[in-house]
Order: structure tokens, then sequence, then C-alpha cells
């Protein structure tokens, strides 16, 4: 039986997943069969996990962070918002969460799951409307959401100003991060701990911070709102867990803090600044072919290449993608070279 190959990177310009970095995926194998759900027993990966928690708070703008390493940003994104709905479970029977529409679709399977409601409020130039999202808000809404780095678009929602809403109102801030927020320590933009009252950050070690997947990671401001999540475990050698899964490999855990220990900050820095070349690149080879272009704001381009030349691209092997709105998207990974990006605007011409 022929034994098979994992994809190849060389073509793939949808995805923000990339390839590990050589000492995350060491790392990842050695830890393999270790088991941080039940720390008790596997200690070594247990504090690594803190140490995990510990950088990504450091990178998020947050000295002292609460959090675990979770299996991705849905993970995240559902913990989130099951911390806001038991905190107020006191206050209300209806609890609902406010988010610009283009807020990650594992919203949606966190409202279905958890008995919550999901408004969404229409947005303004790729980001979200602060006065919308406010005429959304009652007695019942338990959580705002901020995205710091779209699914879509790479924008940057204002994070300071839906952490004021939320305060306004009584209720948990959170920001997903998962993509952007190894990219977002670099630029200007307000989207951290240090830069407002956010209570909840998603962000992903397996994404740009080139961990092995999976390795996703929650951060709360204070222990107490993880709280909100613990269960008794009484079988185990520790007594409580706030994880959503139960057994889960170390592999995450290990590789996210040997990328960080090799990367963090200066190999980070390198990245964006050549990714970034590369969107502002790509955006300026699309623009000068006639094509409408949004972006780069960080390093992901769309532009509104119709879906027949899409799926002739996609015929030559290129992994490309399309936006809701019918755009093609591309995401400058740290697998993404400006090579590659030749050799793709090469095939759109012959086309």
């Amino acid at each position: 039986m022929q034994r098979a190959a994992p994809q190849d990177f060389d073509r793939v310009l949808s995805s923000m997943c990339t390839e590990p970095h050589p000492a995350a995926r060491e790392a990842a194998e050695r830890f393999l069969a270790t088991n941080p759900g039940d720390p008790g027993t596997y200690e070594q990966v247990a504090e690594l996990e803190r140490e995990a928690v510990e950088r990504l708070g450091a990178i998020t703008g947050l000295s002292d962070p609460a959090g675990y390493v979770t299996s991705g940003g849905t993970e995240a994104n559902i913990q989130a918002v099951r911390v806001a709905r038991n905190r107020a479970s006191d206050s209300t029977e209806d609890p609902n969460v406010v988010a610009p529409e283009h807020v990650h679709f594992s919203f949606r399977k966190a409202a279905e799951l958890l008995g919550v409601e999901l408004r969404t409020a229409p947005t303004t130039g790729h980001r979200a409307d602060v006065d919308a999202m406010a005429e959304l808000v009652d007695d019942d809404t338990v959580a705002l959401v901020g995205v710091a780095g779209t699914t879509e678009y790479g924008f940057v929602d204002p994070i300071p100003a839906i952490a004021d809403l939320a305060a306004d109102a009584g209720a948990l801030c959170h920001v997903d991060a998962a993509w952007g927020g190894f990219y977002l320590p670099f630029t200007d933009h307000e989207w951290g701990f240090d830069h407002a009252a956010v209570d909840t950050l998603t962000i992903d070690p397996h994404k740009v911070g080139q961990a092995a997947v999976p390795a996703g990671g929650l951060l709360a401001r204070s222990a107490d709102l993880l709280d909100e999540l613990a269960i008794d475990t009484p079988y185990l050698e520790s007594t409580s867990q706030v994880t959503l899964t139960g057994t889960r490999s170390g592999a995450g855990v290990a590789s996210a803090v040997a990328a960080m220990d090799a990367l963090w900050s200066e190999g980070y820095r390198e990245q964006y600044e050549r990714s970034m070349a590369n969107a502002e690149w790509l955006a300026d080879q699309l623009d000068a072919r006639g094509h409408d272009v949004v972006g780069p704001e960080l390093p992901l381009v769309a532009a509104d290449l119709s879906v027949p030349m899409t799926a002739e691209l996609r015929e030559r092997g290129w992994r490309v993608s399309k936006t809701g709105a019918g755009e093609m998207r591309v995401v400058c990974m740290p697998h993404v070279t400006r090579s590659m990006l030749r050799s793709f605007v090469a095939d759109l011409d012959w086309y």
C-alpha cells in the first residue's frame, strides 16, 4: 500500500496555516503522547503550557495572563462565549452576543451549542461599525466581539471602542486575533490587552506563530474569568478542568513554546515585514491588471477575479479561495514567497 504524502505548500495561497518551524516540529514529536488535560500526571507539559500562556501574554500585552492552549481559534471563541454566558447566568435567561457581521463562523457554532443568540451588525469599510453594534445591545447582552485580523480581508476592528461599549453594557469584551495576533505587535493597531479593556482574546500559534497543528490559544485578563469554565474532575490527580476538550496531545503545547522560543520577537517581526511586502507587491500587480483590490491592511489580499478565472487557477494547482462577496482571497503566510507570487501572476496573465 502506497504511503500518503502530505499537502505541499508551494502553491497554497488560501490557508491561514503554514509549515511549522523546524523546532516546533521536533518538539511536537517529542511531546506527542503527553496529555496537558491531566496536569497532575503530566507535570512537564503542564509547565510548558504555563510558559506558552506567559509568552502569549507578552505578545498580546498582558503581564499576568490566564489561559490555555486550545485546539484552535474555534475552541477558543466557543470558550469565550461560554465564559460570558456563565458569568451572566444570574442576570439573564436569554443571553445574546453582539458582533460585526464579518465575525468568524465559529461564533455561529458557539451560539448553537450554548443556546446564546448571536446578533451581527453591518460593517463599514470591512470594519465593525460600533454605532450599529450599539443598536443591538440590550440588558441581555453578555459579550461584544471585535476581530483583529478578519478572516476574509485581514482588517482590524476598532477594538478600544468596542471594549468601551462592552464596559458600558456590563458585558465581556472578546477579541478574535486568531490569525492576526502574531502580526499585530509590529503594527500601530490598537488591539490587545494593553490597548483596551479586553477581557478574553483568541490567538493561534499554529497560524502565523508557526507551531504545529493543533495549537490555538485562549487568554483571559484574570483567572476568575476562566473559573466560569471549571468543572470537577474527581478521578484525575488535578481536581478541576477549564478546557473544552479533555485529553489533548501535548504536541501543540510543546511546539507553540518551541516556535515562540525560536522566533519571538525579531523572527516574527522579520516575517511580518516579508509577508506584508509580498502582500503589497501582489496588490500592486493585481491593481495594474485592472482588478479592484481590497487591502492589504495585514498580509491578506482580496481582488475581484472572476469565478472562471479562479477555477482555472485551481486547475493549475493553485489553492485559492473566495470571500463571501466573491473576491479571490490570497493569504500571504510565512510559506508564501515572492517567487511563488511571481509564478501565480504569470499563470494569471496566461489566463
